[in-house]
C-alpha cells in the first residue's frame, strides 16, 4: 500500500473530529507531498531543525506543523514561529521558556502537557501532580494556551498494559476538565500512534499520531533547503 492509499484507509476509520498527524520525520518532501496530494494536511516532527527545513519548504502550502518531540529551549526559534501546537511540553523549564519567547514575539503558543504514564524511564513527560500544579497557576503563562494532553503508552505487545496506561491518561484528561472550566481549549487528547492508534480512539483520542503505517521505515535524509 502506499502513501497515498495508507492516508485514505485510515482516515475511513477514524471517527469525525479526530485528527490524524502524519509522523513524517526522517522522511523526504517528497513523501510529504505525496500525502498531501491524498488530503493529508497535518504532519508531526520531532527534531528541530528538521521541522524549520520542511516548514520553511512548504511554506503557503496549507501544512498545519505539529511539533511532538523533546524540545531544547535553545532550539525554540526553530520551531516556534511555525508550529500550530506543540504536543510534547514535558517540563516547566520548557514551559516557561515558551511562554516567555511568546511575549517577546507577540504570539500565544498552543500546547499540550505531555503525562508519563508508560514503564519506559526513556519517555518524557510530567507526572499527574506537576501538572495539576501548572494548571493552577494556568493564568500566570500569558502566551501559552492550553489545549489539553498528550501521552505515549508502554511499547508492548500486551494490549491490557496499552489500555491501561490510555485509561489513566484518559482519566486525568477528563478530571482537569471538569477541575478548570476556565480553560476553554482545553479539547484535545494526543493519544495513539502507527501500533495502537485503534485502542486510543477507545479512549477519546482526538489526535492520532501515524508514521511508519503510513511512510514505512524511516529513511534517515538528510534535507537541504532550496536554494
Amino acid at each position: 500500500m502506499d502513501i497515498a492509499q495508507s492516508i485514505l484507509s485510515i482516515h475511513k476509520e477514524l471517527p469525525p473530529g479526530v485528527k490524524l498527524v502524519a509522523v513524517s520525520k526522517f522522511h523526504p518532501l517528497e513523501a510529504i507531498e505525496e500525502a498531501m496530494g491524498a488530503g493529508q494536511t497535518v504532519f508531526g516532527e520531532n527534531r528541530p531543525q528538521e521541522f524549520e527545513q520542511k516548514a520553511r519548504a512548504l511554506a503557503g502550502r496549507g501544512v498545519e506543523w505539529h511539533f511532538i518531540g523533546h524540545l531544547q529551549t535553545n532550539k525554540l526559534k526553530m520551531v516556534l514561529p511555525y508550529a500550530s501546537l506543540v504536543q510534547s511540553v514535558d517540563s516547566v523549564h520548557l514551559l516557561d521558556a515558551i511562554n516567555d519567547w511568546g511575549k517577546k514575539n507577540g504570539k500565544v503558543i498552543p500546547v499540550l502537557l505531555e503525562l508519563h504514564v508508560a514503564a519506559e524511564d526513556t519517555k518524557q513527560g510530567f507526572y499527574e501532580e506537576e501538572i495539576l500544579d501548572i494548571l493552577f497557576r494556568a493564568a500566570s503563562y500569558s502566551n501559552v494556551r492550553f489545549c489539553g494532553l498528550m501521552g505515549m503508552a508502554t511499547n508492548t505487545d500486551d494490549t491490557e498494559d496499552i489500555r491501561a496506561d490510555f485509561g489513566r491518561i484518559k482519566a486525568l484528561w477528563d478530571y482537569l476538565a471538569d477541575l478548570f472550566p476556565e480553560l476553554t481549549d482545553w479539547k484535545e487528547l494526543s493519544i495513539g500512534m502507527s501500533g495502537d492508534w485503534r485502542i486510543a480512539l477507545e479512549y477519546g483520542a482526538t489526535i492520532v499520531r501515524i508514521g511508519t503505517a503510513i511512510f514505512g521505515e524511516r529513511q534517515y535524509l538528510r534535507l537541504r533547503l532550496p536554494a
